[in-house]
């Protein structure tokens, strides 16, 4: 089993409705379950399309532990998202549901498929909060985050509750 990161957002419908559902098949998942959440963070788009108008984003993250591999658990992060309807038509762009997987235990990887830590993380404001809070250290597996903690501006992101 390895222990895994991954964070959910959606600014679309029941943005509550939409993170307990991708939780739920986060859970269903064959050799995975949820062993923490953090709270839920209202957060406004980063970096949307010109001239889009979005509603802020609900944000929280899980840590798994799982068997799968993490390519696999991309694979079906990507399938949830189907699932619930994600409609990839543009970039930042409004969305139901987007699950990023963050970390994996004992793996960093650069490919086009999957970028272990996730590229972005430490530039977000609504990945790190959630990190905090699920890694209270500032360390978790494969990523060492809380010093870009202090570095960012996350004044605009304000815990909503747990799901």
């Amino acid at each position: 089993m390895s222990e895994a990161v991954v964070a959910l957002g959606t600014n679309l419908g029941e943005k509550q409705e939409n993170l307990q559902q991708a939780l739920d098949a986060l859970a269903r998942l064959p050799g995975t379950e949820i062993l923490r959440q953090s709270s839920v963070y209202a957060c406004p788009p980063q970096n949307p399309p010109e001239g889009a108008v979005m509603e802020d984003f609900l944000n929280m993250a899980v840590v798994l532990n799982t068997n799968m591999s993490p390519l696999t658990l991309l694979g079906a992060c990507l399938g949830i998202e189907a699932a619930m309807g994600r409609v990839r038509n543009e970039r930042n762009g409004a969305r139901v549901i987007d699950l990023d997987v963050l970390t994996f235990e004992g793996m960093k990887n650069e490919s086009f498929e999957l970028t272990l830590p996730h590229p972005r993380s430490l530039e977000r404001a609504f990945v790190l909060l959630p990190l905090k809070e699920l890694y209270p250290t500032g360390r978790a597996p494969g990523l060492f985050f809380d010093a870009h903690l202090k570095e960012i501006d996350a004044s605009q992101c304000v815990k909503v509750e747990r799901l």
